[in-house]
């Protein structure tokens, strides 16, 4: 339905005029067909999304390796909380060793030496730690 308004002078006037009922059809008919589809087609110029299916093989290794991601953090914070245990309980008397593949060994009583070392592997295993959370927060199934 159409309003027009029309000023002259003080005096307003209004005019309505009915629309007709092919407009309204075609209305409903737009309407009812964009309802039945799903939803209007997609304007030209726009690629419609496509969704790539992902084989169940594909997403069970995706688990797996986001499982191995958990299971080494896991680790780490073990392997962290061990070493600062060792940190704040030393008393004076620790000795540190290597030892290669080939029986060669590496002893130091230094607790400089030792503080050194704990503490740059110390700072070294959070890097890597805070490595794998970006890892898991990043990661998609």
């Amino acid at each position: 339905m159409e309003t027009k308004t029309k000023e002259t002078g003080t005096k307003k006037t209004v005019t309505r005029q009915k629309a007709s009922n092919k407009d309204v059809k075609d209305q409903l008919t737009k309407e009812a067909t964009s309802s039945i589809n799903g939803a209007e087609k997609p304007k030209e110029g726009k690629a419609p999304v496509v969704v790539p299916k992902i084989s169940i093989d594909s997403r069970i290794q995706k688990f797996e390796k986001l499982r191995g991601l958990a299971t080494n953090r896991e680790r780490l914070n073990q392997t962290l909380g061990e070493l600062t245990k060792f940190n704040y309980n030393q008393d004076g008397s620790s000795s540190f060793y290597i030892r290669d593949s080939h029986g060669l060994e590496f002893k130091t009583t230094n607790s400089n030496l030792i503080n050194l070392v704990t503490t740059q592997l110390q700072k070294t295993l959070e890097q890597r730690k805070s490595e794998f959370e970006q890892e898991i927060l990043a990661f998609e199934l």
